[in-house]
C-alpha cells in the first residue's frame, strides 16, 4: 500500500485525528462501562488484569500508545509504511465505529462506545478517501 506515495499534511492530521477520536471513544466505552455488557471487552480486560475494569484501562491505554507511536514515528515524519499503519487505522476504527452503531441498533438502546462511533466512522471515511485519492493522483 506504500507504493512510495506519501501522505499529505490533511492526511496526517486526519490520523492525528483518528487517534484523539479512538482516546475520546475509548473514555466512553470505560465510563459507561462496556466491559460490564460485552463478553469480548471483558475478556480483553481480564487479560491485562485481574480486575476487569483495570484491565480494559490497561488495554485502551495501549490501543492508544500504540495509535500515538503510529503518528509520531511513522505517520508525522512521512516515514517508510506510513500509509499502511495509516490503512490499519482507516480499517479497524471504521469497523470499531459500524459494529458500534449495529449493536446499538440490535439492542435497540444505547450501547456503550455508540456515542463516539460516528466520529471514528466519519474520519476514518475521510482519511481512508484521502488515502485512496492520493494514490490515484500519484
Amino acid at each position: 500500500m506504500d507504493n512510495g506515495v506519501s501522505m499529505d499534511s490533511r492526511s496526517r492530521a486526519a490520523f492525528g485525528l483518528l487517534i484523539a477520536a479512538q482516546a475520546a471513544h475509548s473514555v466512553e466505552e470505560y465510563v459507561f462501562r462496556l466491559f460490564d455488557v460485552f463478553a469480548p471487552a471483558r475478556f480483553v480486560g481480564g487479560l491485562f488484569s485481574s480486575n476487569i475494569a483495570t484491565g480494559f484501562a490497561l488495554a485502551n491505554i495501549a490501543i492508544i500508545l500504540f495509535g500515538l507511536w503510529c503518528y509520531l514515528a511513522k505517520v508525522r515524519r512521512a516515514r517508510s509504511g506510513d500509509r499502511a499503519y495509516a490503512w490499519f487505522w482507516v480499517c479497524l476504527e471504521f469497523a470499531n465505529g459500524v459494529g458500534h452503531v449495529v449493536i446499538a441498533g440490535v439492542r435497540g438502546g444505547y450501547f456503550p462506545g455508540v456515542g463516539t462511533a460516528p466520529l471514528l466512522i466519519g474520519v476514518s471515511s475521510y482519511l481512508g478517501a484521502r488515502l485512496t485519492r492520493q494514490r490515484q493522483l500519484a
